[in-house]
């Protein structure tokens, strides 16, 4: 039948009222590449209501039906407007039309041998017809089990035999499966097999094999039907010829030979069976070829030769072969491999403007080769009318100047004798408007030199003409750097900053249009890339990566690349450190980071790279291969392989040597003897006579030196004289009246033989007699007696051995032994210079030995004598002091020893102590000690400018007036004439002057001064003074101190039968005393007052409470009430009970007894601490000071006065009667710090008191000593106040 194809021209409105779903059509093609001519429409064009060709979704497929449920043939197409879908069966429509599905069910009402044949389903709208692959519908009935006698099959053990299985034919063969009655499968193994016909074989019988349930189970799958055989009973009986063996044969194949045919990527399997006793094993081979080589695999116990996917190149011939040890047989295969046609290239779903060529081309391969027919809307083209603008050749269908009315879907189909493919492909010819899809108004970003594509990409059919314009510009496309791409972009290369700015696209005889802004940029450039850095295995390196960018692109990434594999950044331990600043730090480097590294940069527009290298150098490797040559008596060449040297060129190689003849294995030692230069490989060595010698070579680079080669073989030299003297011969005389020689022993590879010993020669220098007198001896030294003292001699000493003697030895001249020196150095006489002495004497004379120096002893024995101001009885303490030194050791002024080392005969000393005595004297001394003592020598130094004063601290009487207090210097350095005191008041002008007062009375250490701001802070200083000058100062800040008020910020914490109170007292207030009205809120009670409160205490506790009520607390300044505050204690209320406890009065006579007799008690220890407790620890002291001290004690207690008792009342007083004293103990030998308490009595011991620090001293409080310490409180203003600075 021949069908007419319409042409003319449909209106473009019709493709645009459904259009959508041709947008899925174009991404189903946009993943394999356009044909020529054809159109792909971008996501983003702005495309509705578009029609679609049909498509199948879903397509039947060839199968058997048992009943009508079976009867399932789906065909599904999508496509706008919706396909409507018929059939057709055996060439003839089948049904009525079906819209919108098209998949065949069957129908109840008609038989299921009615639906038997071969079916097509078409699919169309107004777009074309798909058509599907023709289909073959077999029918058959369900599988049934005719009936069946039982088989009782009996056969002698050792046979083989088959026991048969023969279900019913099928279109779909059954899987048969070997079970017993209890649905168990019979065991297989390479004896009893199911072969692929489903009988079981047998290749051997054994008396095992006896049962009465061999059942044949045939599964057919596609029926869903399980049919059981009868169960087959075997009985094996025994035989006497059960050890008779048998050569295999096979069950099956029959035959020598067998062909098969198979069909590419389908499975087949070859089969060999075979019987015999004992089992036979089979072994598969490929004639033509290796098995190995194809996709066969031997399975079933070696029975099957299975292909899971057969391909061409399993093509050719096989065989198996079986045997045991009486003998084998052999089946050949011919394996032939077709295939049904499968597509090598597919025709691809397109759209194509109006005027266009379409080319479609259908490619299939196949065994036999397939044939090619094309169908347009499911028709054969030859049965459509002939057009002129089509043509077929060869799979290839080629229609020119496509129109509207060509859109259609044309069917490809390949076919062979083993079946066909069809393929549907659709052709849509559309037309569409012009649109840009590019975005308007982009900013095309690019660096200096670099390419750009500025978008304008646009998209219609038939294809619009995109024209571009740049402001001011000639035409764009006339530039060489600039080409026209097909959609409608333009490509910019080489970009100068003279190409910013703004260009606009648009489309000829439209008024679309778009512009673009285009900004360049400078280009990065790397100005220190990595260099190649030469590192040492497990140092670290660092690799710089400084750039320039643009400074307009923010973004950037530095990427470093090891051996162009990217570098991530490791915890701080770790391999690699990336720094702010691009630089790449590599730790511990070993072999393998001996590669190049590239650091790159990359910028938002463009990327700079810089390429270096890490060299990692190391110690070379030890030589090896050592070898010795040319060996004669005492020489010999030692050769070596250099090792690897590590990148670093080796630049030496030290030769070591190792004696081993002369001495014990433990104490074998290298010694090095020769440095040879790089580039050699060998060096010839001369070699001690008498000796062992292995040797071994070290290779050095710039890194450092290798491990040792591994030593050479041994080396033996003949014995000779000795050819060299001991060194070192010179006398070691240290008793008088004898001579020791001594020398150098020789190692023993340089006695060159046996026998060896020293001849020792000596003679008096400078003597009549010339003769050497000598003796032979093992090991040094030599003695030499009767020689007198100190006396010279020649020596000398030679080696000998059994061969003979050495060389001539060289003589020196010793000394036998000295005495310590008879005479003390003569003429001591000093000059003095403030605190430096400097000491001269005559040179010792008669030494008795080699004089090595002189040691001279300074002492000081006490200060100078006072001025007439000094007191006669100070003087006399001092005189007592200084004799109680002398007597005891451990009191004795500590001897200074200055050590001259050389024949000189004079000496500075520095240091001394000024305003002192000073005694020397000089001793000489050789190796033997010193000799006596110089008479001693007196000398003293002058007076000096004495130290600071030793504290200073402050009272405050009033607001505008303040007493100084210090104690005298520590070091005086003379006597003292008086003080210096200066203050400053602090303003911010830091320029106010100063004032002074001066004190001329040594003894007076205080100055009260008057007419002081309140309001300011002053600068104390206090400097003492004596005849040489003024000393340094001591220096305070501090303030007076204002008058002091009672608090008015108070807090209060609460507690049963207390009230805790506490404020911050004024920094700079006095203490002033108040006291602390209290009154309870209850009936009947009245004010009550609180013992003096000071100020300064910051805290205080109110006692004896009443739980549980309500207290009013005032504090009153004069007539003003300063403060006052109304709260509870914590508890509950206490309730008095009448005729209670308390009321009885037998207890109030109790407790009165109890107060009676703790009274009496107080009285008694009142009375025995008045008789003898005011100094408990006199006789203690008495024992432990010695009898030349008691004086002192006596008399320092003789001037205690009553008015100094008075003064001790107070911390101040005491510390001024105590420092301000020109007779203070302190002055005697080692310090004494004595205290007293308030009764006179010891506090504590003697005890060593150290220097106190210049200025350190703080000022207690201006009030007494509390007698205990209040609870915590801020500072007082006098402690703030009264720091030294």
């Amino acid at each position: 039948m021949c069908v007419s194809q319409r042409r003319g021209r449909s209106s473009p409105g019709l493709h645009l009222i459904l259009l959508p779903l041709l947008l899925p059509l174009s991404f189903l093609s946009s993943n394999a590449p356009l044909a020529q001519g054809a159109i792909d429409i971008p996501p983003n064009y702005k495309v509705q209501n578009m029609l679609q060709p049909p498509v199948l979704m879903e397509t039947p497929e060839s199968y058997t039906a048992f009943s009508l449920e079976d009867v399932y043939l789906p065909c599904e197409a999508s496509g706008i407007p919706t396909p409507t879908f018929r059939w057709v069966k055996d060439g003839e429509e089948f049904g009525a039309e079906r819209p919108a599905h098209g998949t065949l069910r069957a129908e109840d009402e008609e038989p299921l041998s009615s639906y038997r044949g071969s079916y097509r389903c078409y699919a169309s709208n107004a777009l074309g017809t798909a058509v599907t692959q023709s289909v073959q519908v077999t029918v058959e009935a369900q599988p049934v089990l005719l009936k069946q006698q039982r088989v009782h099959k009996r056969a002698h053990e050792g046979e083989s035999i088959i026991l048969s299985c023969n279900p019913p034919k099928s279109s779909t063969p059954p899987h048969i499966h070997w079970m017993d009655k209890k649905m168990v499968h019979i065991k297989q193994s390479d004896r009893v097999m199911v072969g692929l016909d489903g009988n079981l074989y047998f290749s051997n019988l054994l008396k095992s094999d006896s049962r009465d349930d061999y059942i044949c189970n045939a599964q057919y799958s596609a029926a869903r039907t399980v049919l059981p055989h009868t169960a087959v009973r075997l009985t094996v009986s025994a035989s006497n010829d059960v050890g008779h063996a048998r050569k295999p044969h096979l069950f099956r194949p029959i035959g020598s030979h067998t062909s098969v045919l198979a069909l590419k990527q389908q499975s087949v399997t070859l089969e060999c069976i075979p019987k015999g006793q004992p089992t036979p094993k089979v072994e598969w081979t490929k004639k033509d070829g290796s098995l190995e080589e194809t996709g066969g695999r031997v399975e079933a116990h070696g029975r099957w030769l299975h292909f899971n996917s057969v391909a061409q190149g399993d093509d050719g011939e096989y065989e198996c072969r079986a045997f045991n040890d009486h003998g084998s047989t052999a089946h050949s295969f011919s394996l032939t491999v077709e295939a049904s046609p499968f597509w090598v290239k597919e025709p691809q779903n397109l759209l194509y403007s109006p005027g266009e060529t379409v080319r479609l081309e259908c490619q299939a391969e196949g065994i036999p080769t397939p044939r090619l027919t094309w169908r347009l809307n499911g028709e054969l083209l030859t049965e459509v009318d002939e057009d002129p603008r089509r043509s077929v050749s060869s799979g290839v269908l080629i229609l020119r100047d496509v129109e509207f009315a060509d859109t259609a879907v044309y069917q490809c189909e390949a076919t062979n004798k083993h079946g066909s493919i069809l393929l549907n492909t659709y052709l849509y010819v559309v037309e569409l408007p012009p649109q840009i899809l590019s975005s308007d108004g982009v900013v095309y970003r690019v660096t200096e030199g670099g390419d750009v594509v500025l978008h304008c990409e646009s998209f219609g059919s038939p294809r619009p003409h995109v024209t571009w314009e740049g402001e001011e510009r000639p035409p764009l496309l006339s530039d060489p750097r600039i080409a026209l791409l097909t959609n409608g972009s333009i490509t910019m290369s080489g970009v100068s900053h003279e190409d910013d700015g703004e260009y606009t696209c648009s489309i000829k005889h439209t008024n679309i249009s778009i512009s673009a802004h285009l900004k360049v940029y400078n280009h990065t450039v790397m100005r220190t890339g990595p260099q190649h850095v030469r590192a040492l295995r497990g140092t670290s390196a660092l690799l710089d990566c400084d750039f320039h960018k643009d400074r307009e692109l923010l973004q950037y990434q530095i990427v470093w690349r090891k051996d162009a594999q990217k570098l991530q950044e490791s915890s701080p331990d770790d391999k690699y450190t990336f720094f702010e600043n691009g630089t790449l730090k590599v730790s511990d480097i070993q072999s393998d980071d001996s590669v190049s590294y590239s650091c790159e940069v990359f910028t938002d527009l463009d990327q700079v790279k810089a390429s270096g290298s890490i060299t990692v150098v190391a110690r070379p490797d030890p030589p090896r291969d050592l070898s010795l040559s040319d060996v004669s008596d005492h020489s010999v060449t030692l050769s070596w392989t250099p090792g690897h040297s590590h990148n670093s060129p080796i630049t030496e190689f030290l030769v070591e040597v190792r004696e081993e003849q002369h001495s014990e294995e433990g104490g074998w030692s290298w010694v090095r003897i020769r440095r040879v230069p790089g580039d050699f490989d060998h060096v010839e060595l001369s070699l001690d006579p008498y000796c062992t010698f292995r040797f071994r070579v070290i290779a050095v680079n710039d890194i450092g030196h290798s491990d040792p080669s591994r030593p050479s073989e041994h080396r033996s030299t003949p014995p000779s004289v000795p050819a060299m003297n001991p060194a070192g011969v010179r006398s070691e005389s240290t008793n008088p009246k004898t001579l020791v020689i001594t020398w150098e022993e020789m190692d023993r590879r340089r006695h060159n033989g046996q026998g060896f010993q020293y001849k020792v020669l000596w003679r008096r220098a400078g003597g009549t007699d010339v003769r050497w007198n000598h003796a032979d001896v093992l090991a040094p030294p030599f003695l030499v007696n009767d020689t007198g003292t100190y006396e010279p001699f020649e020596i000398k000493v030679q080696a000998v051995n059994s061969l003979g003697e050495g060389p001539a030895p060289d003589s020196e001249v010793g000394h036998s032994g000295e005495e310590e020196p008879e005479e003390a150095p003569s003429g001591v006489s000093t000059s003095v210079v403030n605190s430096t002495v400097r000491v001269q004497w005559n040179e010792a004379q008669n030494v008795r030995g080699f004089l090595l120096g002189y040691k001279i002893y300074v002492q000081r024995t006490g200060p100078r004598a006072g001025r007439v101001g000094r007191s006669l009885r100070r003087q006399e303490r001092e005189g007592r002091a200084e004799r109680a030194r002398e007597r005891d050791p451990q009191r004795r002024p500590e001897e200074v020893v200055a050590l001259v080392n050389s024949t000189t005969t004079w000496r500075e000393i520095t240091g001394l102590q000024l305003y002192s005595h000073y005694k020397l004297s000089i001793t000489a001394f050789n190796s033997r000690g010193e000799g006596p003592r110089s008479p001693p020598h007196h000398f003293s130094t002058p007076e000096g400018a004495p130290g600071p004063p030793a504290s200073m601290r402050f009272e405050s009487p009033s607001e505008k007036s303040l007493i100084l207090y210090w104690t005298p210097p520590e070091e005086t350095n003379g006597v003292l004439l008086g003080y210096i005191v200066q203050y400053q008041q602090e303003v911010e002008s830091k320029d106010s002057l100063w004032k002074m007062e001066t004190i001329r009375d040594p003894g007076v250490t205080h100055s009260e001064l008057d007419h002081l701001d309140p309001s300011s802070h002053y600068i104390f200083k206090v400097i003492a003074r004596t005849a040489a000058g003024d000393g340094p100062p001591i220096r305070l800040r501090a303030a007076t101190l204002l008058e002091g008020v009672p608090p008015s910020h108070i807090s209060i914490v609460s507690s049963n039968t207390s009230l805790n109170l506490s404020w911050v007292p004024g920094e700079r207030h006095r203490n002033h005393g108040f006291v602390i009205r209290y009154l309870r809120k209850s009936p009947g009670c009245e004010w009550m007052d609180t013992e003096m409160v000071n100020s300064t205490q910051g805290f205080y506790s109110l006692t004896g409470l009443q739980p549980g009520s309500n207290y009013h607390l005032m504090i009153k300044h004069g007539n003003d009430t300063q403060w006052e505050n109304m709260t509870w204690t914590i508890g509950p209320v206490p309730s008095v009970m009448p005729g209670g406890f308390a009321a009885q009065g037998w207890l109030i006579g109790l407790i009165s007894a109890i107060l009676l007799l703790v009274l009496i008690l107080l009285i008694i220890c009142l009375m025995k601490r008045s008789k003898g407790g005011k100094y408990a620890v006199k006789d203690k002291e008495d024992k432990e000071v010695e009898s030349e001290a008691r004086p002192m004690k006596d008399e320092t207690f003789g001037e205690y006065s009553d008015a100094d008792e008075k003064r001790s009342g107070s911390e101040a007083s005491l510390n001024e009667s105590k420092l301000g004293s020109d007779d203070s103990l302190a002055e005697y030998g080692d310090s004494v710090d004595i205290q007293f308490n308030e009764d006179g009595s010891f506090i504590g011991q003697y005890s060593n008191r150290g220097p106190v620090p210049h200025g350190n001293e703080s000022s207690g409080p201006a009030s007494p000593v509390n007698a205990a310490p209040p609870p915590p409180t801020a500072p007082s203003m006098t402690s703030v106040l009264n720091r030294p600075i």
